[in-house]
Formats: structure tokens, sequence, C-alpha cells
């Protein structure tokens, strides 16, 4: 198996030294770790991209969970856009609907694309589909988004961790968030270094970030999560396309995620013991859906 790289600075100088896409170097990485061919390679990733558009599609259309905890707000967020006078911005707004649309239908039973994990899966597609109505990137550049995406996914599931039970939802909405922001950076021209940059802005700015899924559902408040977590990435990705930079650098951010992963205590790590789970509120829904006392 012939790894291309193990980090983001392997990445980075990979990609800039070759004159190449972050995307590229993905799709190079994939074939030689599973040898399959780059048609194969891109014909999943186009209909993983597929999958992505009609769980956006489905959520704005509304949906319901079973448990009633969500469903709607996408809809809310697209009938608020449209009256014109939003605070955050349409782009913005954009995204977090579509971001809400997709973990409403997770939530809901749905079909969606872990990216990385189920739980966090609305930040990737959300920013996407918003980014393609200024942008107009070709069905290429889009796949092009989710393997940029697939290349910083690797690196945080390699050199830590991306699952809400082993590091908190730092590992979870915060990862989806830095590697939807290197994304964006790249399709909006900017350099791999740029991406880079985007991606420890971002995970460093949701680093701590707990795992209290109330009454153990990936709905509160992991559904919102994914809202913040999708505009953390858009400003994230203009303020690398600006100049800004991390003076942490991009694989230490990592580092240092994946060791508050370990610090936390088990409580704050999916178990629906603290956090959010615990409050009263938390307690009495968990109580009404599941029975027993609150």
């Amino acid at each position: 198996m012939d790894v291309l790289f193990r980090n983001v600075k392997e990445l980075v100088e990979l990609a800039e030294s070759r004159n190449v896409l972050i995307s590229e170097i993905m799709i190079e990485q994939e074939m030689n770790i599973t040898g399959r061919s780059r048609e194969d390679i891109i014909a999943q990733m186009d209909n993983n991209l597929t999958v992505m558009e009609q769980a956006v599609e489905r959520g704005l259309n509304g949906v319901q969970s079973v448990t009633g905890l969500t469903g709607g707000d996408a809809v809310l967020l697209q009938n608020y856009i449209a009256k014109g006078n939003s605070l955050s911005g349409e782009l913005l707004l954009d995204a977090v609907s579509k971001a809400v649309a997709t973990n409403e239908v997770n939530a809901a039973m749905g079909t969606i694309c872990a990216t990385p994990t189920a739980g966090s899966a609305g930040v990737v597609p959300g920013t996407l589909f918003a980014v393609k109505n200024k942008l107009n990137p070709t069905r290429e550049q889009m796949i092009n988004y989710l393997f940029t995406t697939g290349a910083f996914g690797f690196v945080v599931a390699n050199n830590a961790m991306i699952s809400g039970a082993a590091g908190g939802c730092q590992a979870e909405v915060g990862s989806a968030s830095a590697m939807a922001a290197a994304a964006i950076v790249e399709m909006a021209g900017g350099t791999p270094s740029q991406s880079a940059e985007a991606f420890a802005i971002t995970l460093k700015n949701m680093l701590g970030l707990v795992c209290d899924p109330v009454a153990g559902l990936v709905e509160v408040p992991c559904v919102k999560r994914n809202a913040m977590g999708a505009s953390n990435s858009l400003v994230a990705a203009d303020m690398a396309l600006a100049g800004v930079t991390s003076r942490i650098p991009c694989d230490e951010v990592i580092g240092a995620m994946f060791r508050i992963g370990q610090a936390m205590s088990p409580n704050l790590k999916e178990t629906a013991r603290g956090g959010l789970a615990a409050t009263p509120t938390g307690k009495a829904i968990a109580a009404r859906i599941f029975g027993g006392t609150a």
C-alpha cells in the first residue's frame, strides 16, 4: 500500500510541488490504497454526491423524526431567507438550512452520506450546495470538493478521531466543518496552503465541543450543531482566502483535538450522561421517549 501523505503538511507540499489540486492527490491516494481505477473511484464519489443532493432536497421539502424532536427547521430557514431581510446573509443561511435539512433526514431515518459521520453529515453537503449557487461549479468540481474533504478527513481519522464516542463532537461536527472549509477554499480558487489554514481556523474554534445527545439520539443538539458548523466553515474559508493564517499549524491543531478528546470525560462523549442530555429537560425528554422517570 503506497500512502502519498500521512498529514496535512505532506498533503499540501505534495499538491503545491506538483501544482495540482488537493482533490487530485486524494484521488491518487485512494487509487494506491484500494487498487481501484480512477473511473471507479470517481463514479463512487459521484454517487455519494447524488445521495447528498437527494437528502438536501428531501429535507427542504420538510421531514419529521419519529420522536418529534426534530424536523421542519430547514423549511423555516428557507422561508426566512425568502423574506430578504436576514442578518447573516443569504449564502450563509442557505448553507445552514441545507445542513439542517440533511441532518433532519438522518433523524427521520432517511438516507444520507456520512461525512465523516451520520451525526455530522449535514455540514459538507450544506456548504457545498450553498456555494454552488455562488460559484457555479461543474459536476466534476463538486465531486472534487468531496475528495478534498476526504483528504483532510483521512488525516484526521488516521491521526486523531472522527467519532463522538472517541473524542466528543469536536471530532464529528468539528472535523466535518474543518473539512468543508478546506474544500470551500479550493472551489473558490484558493491555494492548498489556504485550504489548510481554513481547516485549522475552523477546528481551532470547535475544540472541546462535547457530544451530549439528548436521550442518546442523533437529534438534539446534533442538528443545530451542524448548522453552526456550516457557518463556521464559511467564515473560516473567507478568512483564509483573505490571507488570514492560523498561528498554530494545521497538524498541531489536529493533535490538540486528539489530546482534548482523550482527556474528555466519558460523560461528554456520546453516552448521554452529561451536558445537555443531563439537564432536567433533557432527562424529561428521555423519559418520555423511553419510559422511566426523569
